[in-house]
């Protein structure tokens, strides 16, 4: 069975914020939505603490979803905060300002981020959600998906197996 996963989204389009949780409920997933970067922080620093006062250990989301440009406070600065907090939380922008966003979260938060493209469709968002695109690689590298499915992999996990299969593989090719 797949992992559900929780997911926190902040745009300040409604209609678009709406669609985004559409989609991804349809996928099975819980999902949250607040329209502006002060009640996305309020919203993590709330589920933060309860996952920590829990003893989990884990991040309250598995996905933040951010528009780069919002109100109150933009998605840059919300991601700072964020990762200062929990450094291990996977974060998306949802953007236009793709040149902006990588430039800034390199100065600001000193990583790169994943960024996504605006437009995009509904199923490029929930693909990137999913990881469908590293699950497709590692399938290409003969990896058995549904067992890799089974352990729940965390997105950075499945980053770094990816990465060191690609090593291996131009090692063997070489």
């Amino acid at each position: 069975m797949e992992k559900v996963s929780r997911i926190l989204i902040a745009d300040d389009e409604s209609d678009i914020l709406a669609s985004y949780k559409e989609a991804l409920e349809k996928s099975n997933h819980m999902v949250t939505t607040v329209t502006d970067g002060k009640k996305c922080l309020e919203v993590y620093y709330q589920e933060f603490e309860e996952t920590q006062s829990d003893n989990l250990n884990t991040s309250p989301f598995d996905v933040v979803v951010l528009d780069y440009k919002m109100p109150k406070k933009n998605g840059l600065d919300a991601a700072k905060e964020i990762l200062s907090l929990n450094p291990s939380q996977r974060i998306i922008f949802a953007s236009a300002y793709v040149n902006d966003t990588i430039v800034d979260s390199i100065k600001v938060l000193g990583k790169i981020i994943e960024v996504l493209k605006k437009p995009f469709s509904l199923s490029e968002f929930v693909d990137q959600i999913e990881d469908k695109k590293i699950f497709s690689e590692l399938e290409r590298l003969n990896v058995n998906i549904k067992n890799l499915k089974e352990i729940q992999p965390t997105h950075q996990s499945l980053r770094t197996y990816l990465e060191t299969l690609k090593v291996l593989e131009k090692g063997v090719t070489h």
